[in-house]
């Protein structure tokens, strides 16, 4: 287009306006049949039915190998001790705090 600011079209740009055709047209239906209601889906039942289902059998599962994780390191303590070590019969712990008290300068 031109940089000139008149509604004047350029003659050296082709038409764009195409010529128009007017269709008087039917639109023709294939075959008439009834319409079915649509089925509401049961879908968030489903899906809380496998949300629970499946966290019930995450939890069953971690709480199996948490028993089995217990019992593996008890065994293993157990070994590191030895049969032949000492038996023992309790222990205490003490917490023992130490405070060195300097000399006054006078």
């Amino acid at each position: 287009m031109s940089s000139d600011s008149n509604s004047q079209p350029d003659p050296d740009e082709p038409d764009l306006v195409l010529d128009e055709e007017t269709i008087d047209g039917v639109p023709v239906l294939a075959e008439v049949r009834a319409i079915e209601p649509a089925q509401s889906p049961a879908l968030p039942t489903v899906q809380a039915a496998a949300a629970a289902a499946t966290g019930f059998v995450a939890g069953a599962a971690t709480l199996v190998l948490m028993r089995r994780h217990a019992t593996r390191k008890l065994a293993r303590s157990r070994l590191r001790r030895g049969m032949d070590a000492l038996p023992i019969a309790g222990t205490r712990s003490f917490l023992i705090d130490i405070h060195l008290i300097g000399k006054h300068e006078e």
